[in-house]
């Protein structure tokens, strides 16, 4: 007689890779999905989780978060905020660099219920001092002698199992003096990337870098993150208000572009602009830290919301949060997907029917019709404790993103 420890029964299963779209029963054993079918037997299993009326889908996947939690000031806890949300991967975006990787794999990653995986900072430094105190705390590449290329490359071979790619981010106001170590820390995280064979990845705003050289001199399989803001170096050309033609062929050429919704990268005329042409993000994140937890990002689910509202069709919103996140990150045949044998990594999500205002980073508001809201979750075969914003929206942070916004390029008409 079979048994399972749980049966996720009546839900829509969705799960792109493997083409399902429909009400299924998934079973779990030994922290494994082991069936999925129309009707399983309900008394073979211990316990049972009723999904009527939900959404099943595989463990989300955000692949930007700062999760160094207590150590740099950006950092937050995983387990309530991606676990408790339905993301059952986590990927750091560089919150670490090579001299306290150490630090982050012993007293974060091997203490959380999460999964956590890192892009690694090109600077050695990561985000230890950055974010949170004004314009008088250094920066993380403010000395050129906090790059170094090849100390970077043996840190990511000492550690494969949990380094996925380089991590830059490319702002004059992060690289020192007015942006004048851009140029060498692109050229130093890109070497990295090569010599390791892994993506990079690239934060790029208020940057000297043109867009012709970033995405237009990144290789294929290099993520492009902040897809969507629009300040200076935005991916919209201020002279058509299209897409700019540098990023359309780096797209062509294989280049990814992410959400990395954040504090200040998430604009609401961008992603009308961008779902105009069609430019939906390959990936979906939401660069979740101190500052963006509790608004304007919240959570992934949230995120995900707003590019249902732009008009991301619902399958392509779970797999640019699933399965192609797993791919980009060379974990596509470990997560990502419901396959059977697979590890029991499992979102149950409401898409529920709203009528309420959802802000972007730039205190913009649309009126939104859905929001997907996560119900349950489970990280190899074991239920996660969900969690709540404390407010929603949280008007609070939707005036401290006001500050920003003289500095937008692209905004709504007045």
């Amino acid at each position: 007689m079979k048994s399972y420890s749980w049966i996720i029964k009546g839900g829509r299963v969705i799960d792109p890779v493997n083409g399902i779209d429909s009400i299924r029963d998934v079973a779990i054993e030994a922290g494994q999905i082991v069936a999925i079918a129309e009707a399983l037997e309900y008394d073979e299993a211990e316990q049972i989780y009723d999904a009527t009326g939900k959404l099943v889908v595989p463990g989300l996947i955000d692949i930007h978060v700062h999760a160094y939690n207590l150590v740099t000031p950006l950092g937050i806890d995983a387990d309530h905020y991606c676990l408790g949300r339905g993301v059952t991967t986590a990927v750091d975006a560089g919150s670490a660099g090579c001299d306290n990787y150490p630090g982050f794999r012993a007293f974060t990653v091997e203490q959380a219920k999460t999964r956590l995986l890192a892009f690694l900072n090109i600077s050695r430094a990561g985000l230890a001092f950055v974010g949170r105190f004004g314009d008088d705390v250094p920066r993380e590449l403010d000395l050129l002698k906090l790059i170094h290329t090849q100390d970077c490359i043996d840190c990511i071979e000492s550690n494969r199992d949990l380094l996925v790619g380089v991590k830059i981010r490319l702002t004059d106001t992060d690289m020192g003096d007015q942006g004048c170590h851009e140029a060498a820390a692109f050229q130093g995280a890109q070497a990295a990337a090569e010599t390791t064979g892994l993506p990079l990845m690239t934060h790029h705003s208020f940057s000297s870098v043109p867009l012709e050289a970033c995405p237009g001199k990144l290789e294929s399989g290099d993520i492009y993150t902040h897809v969507y803001h629009g300040f200076a170096s935005t991916i919209i050309d201020l002279d058509t208000r299209r897409v700019h033609l540098a990023v359309r062929a780096a797209r062509e050429r294989g280049v990814l572009f992410d959400i990395g919704h954040g504090f200040g990268s998430f604009n609401w005329t961008v992603g009308e602009i961008c779902a105009q042409e069609g430019f939906w993000p390959d990936l979906i994140s939401t660069d979740l830290h101190a500052l963006t937890s509790e608004g304007p990002a919240y959570d992934m689910p949230t995120v995900m919301s707003r590019l249902l509202h732009l008009g991301m069709p619902l399958g392509d919103v779970i797999k640019a949060s699933t399965f192609s996140a797993a791919k980009a990150i060379g974990w596509e045949n470990r997560i990502g997907t419901l396959g059977i044998g697979r590890e029991a990594d499992i979102a149950v999500l409401e898409l529920k029917e709203v009528d309420r205002e959802l802000e972007d980073c730039n205190a913009q508001m649309r009126r939104i019709k859905q929001r997907l809201i996560t119900q349950a979750v489970w990280r190899a075969g074991i239920p996660g404790q969900i969690t709540r914003p404390l407010h929603f929206p949280n008007l609070k942070m939707i005036e401290k993103t006001k500050a920003r916004s003289s500095k937008m390029l692209i905004r709504d008409p007045h």
